[in-house]
């Protein structure tokens, strides 16, 4: 196993355990090429944080990453929300690229079928 993941693993449930904790494991999980492990723990970074901007735009595309893409357009859409309100441009216009990009493209699936 990754050592960094371990490493950050056995932080789980310590003092330590916040929305940064879950946001870093989740990141160390995509480099990995696991978007499907890193989903619980953005999840679990914007539960313990709504406003973790960050957080969510990480979860967008670690759903987009695991095919499951209208939880991510969501995922994003509720994103772009929190972080328009605390003035996060840059995320916020990164995350509506995105979202974009998602719709057009469940609206293509949803044409051919």
């Amino acid at each position: 196993m990754n050592p960094r993941i371990e490493s950050l693993e056995k932080m789980l449930g310590g003092p330590r355990d916040g929305a940064l904790l879950r946001f870093s494991l989740g990141n160390e999980y995509l480099k990995a090429g696991d978007p499907t492990k890193a989903v619980p723990c953005f999840r679990e970074a914007t539960e313990r944080d709504p406003r973790y901007s960050a957080a969510w735009k990480a979860l967008g595309k670690a759903l987009t990453d695991a095919g499951e893409h209208t939880a991510s357009l969501a995922a994003y859409e509720k994103g772009v929300a929190v972080a328009e309100a605390h003035g996060d441009i840059q995320a916020a216009k990164e995350m509506k690229v995105f979202a974009r990009r998602l719709r057009t493209a469940l609206a293509d699936q949803a044409s051919q079928t």
